[in-house]
């Protein structure tokens, strides 16, 4: 990305708001964490999806197997979100609102309170070191660990919303889409809600879960990640776009991840193209940017060269997104300043 069109999309400022941690972590940290770990005989051909590879989303999943077993212990998370930020800032984006699960590893001594605490400690190192951006996080709940562990999640998300001084904003679900039915987890999601949470919720991410979608849908979330499979041209229905448009809800939009994940056939056919037509909030994003091999300035070439945005519309695209944080509205109002100083030098 050198030529002069390319430089506008590094230039362009940006808000990244589906990022998961740990598929966020790029070559350069994997080498760093293979290398520490040489016994677990892992390669990056295991951790990474390269150009013109496609994998089912199954075979997805395994590759954050195989990222976990490297990512295990305080020093590692320390580490993988210090570079993911750096990274993200490297690449033009401003506001970043990253998510993960947090995990337990009776090995190393990691606990799920440790976990979040050493992520929350990234970021305000981060900040210490005057990284230009701003960060906060999203609690994951993985649909595959069933309510209770649900549950549990939320009271630890909602104890750190209140006490991260701002940092913790709100909650994912996420979680291979194949495993258990929303309904399990709606309880859980309205604690989640009551409390104050802002909720991001994957949506369709596969062909035939109207129910489920029907049932998150009423919750309602604040924002919906992926939805690939919610309009009709795609097996959905009339009534789930009636009701994501009558509740105007965001949708996180992965174009590469979609692509190389075989949910979404190619990117002129990304269902990018049915909300933003409509006029309906859309925000790039990366998912996992490490894994896809990809970046969000490249998610927004793609998007552009994919269905012919010029860049006043592509900068239309970046600047909406800040409506779409669950930052407070002071930090939004910093951002729309920041876009407005930066408009002059990136759209010349």
């Amino acid at each position: 990305m050198d030529t002069e069109a390319d430089l506008f999309y590094r230039r362009l400022p940006k808000v990244e708001l589906h990022a998961h941690l740990n598929g966020s972590v790029s070559f350069e940290t994997m080498e760093k964490l293979i290398k520490q770990k040489l016994h677990l005989n892992i390669e990056h051909s295991m951790t990474a999806i390269r150009s013109g590879q496609r994998r089912t989303l199954d075979e997805c999943f395994q590759v954050f197997k195989v990222i976990h077993q490297l990512v295990d212990s305080e020093e590692d998370i320390l580490m993988v979100a210090k570079d993911v930020i750096q990274e993200f800032a490297a690449d033009g984006v401003k506001y970043l609102e990253l998510r993960s699960t947090p995990r337990e590893v009776t090995e190393t001594g990691l606990t799920k309170r440790r976990y979040v605490e050493t992520v929350l400690e990234a970021i305000r190192q981060s900040k210490e070191e005057e990284v230009d951006i701003d960060v906060r996080f999203l609690v994951a709940v993985d649909r595959r660990h069933g309510p209770e562990v649900a549950m549990e999640t939320v009271k630890l998300a909602e104890e750190f919303m209140l006490s991260s001084d701002g940092m913790v904003v709100g909650l994912d679900l996420s979680g291979d889409p194949t495993v258990g039915h929303g309904k399990d987890l709606l309880c859980a999601l309205q604690k989640a809600k009551n409390c104050g949470l802002k909720l991001a919720l994957h949506l369709s991410e596969v062909p035939s879960q109207k129910d489920e979608s029907e049932l998150l849908l009423n919750l309602p979330p604040d924002r919906i990640g992926h939805g690939t499979f919610l309009h009709p041209e795609a097996g959905g229905s009339d009534s789930l776009v009636d009701k994501v448009c009558k509740q105007n809800t965001p949708i996180e939009l992965c174009l590469t991840s979609n692509v190389k994940g075989q949910t979404v056939s190619s990117y002129n056919k990304h269902h990018f193209q049915y909300w933003y037509n409509r006029g309906h909030p859309c925000v790039l994003c990366t998912d996992d940017k490490g894994v896809f091999c990809t970046d969000l300035s490249q998610e927004y070439q793609l998007a552009a060269s994919a269905f012919g945005l010029s860049q006043e519309s592509v900068w239309g695209l970046s600047q909406q997104a800040i409506n779409f944080t669950f930052a407070p509205e002071p930090i939004k109002q910093r951002l729309e300043k920041k876009w407005a100083e930066l408009r002059p030098q990136v759209l010349q």
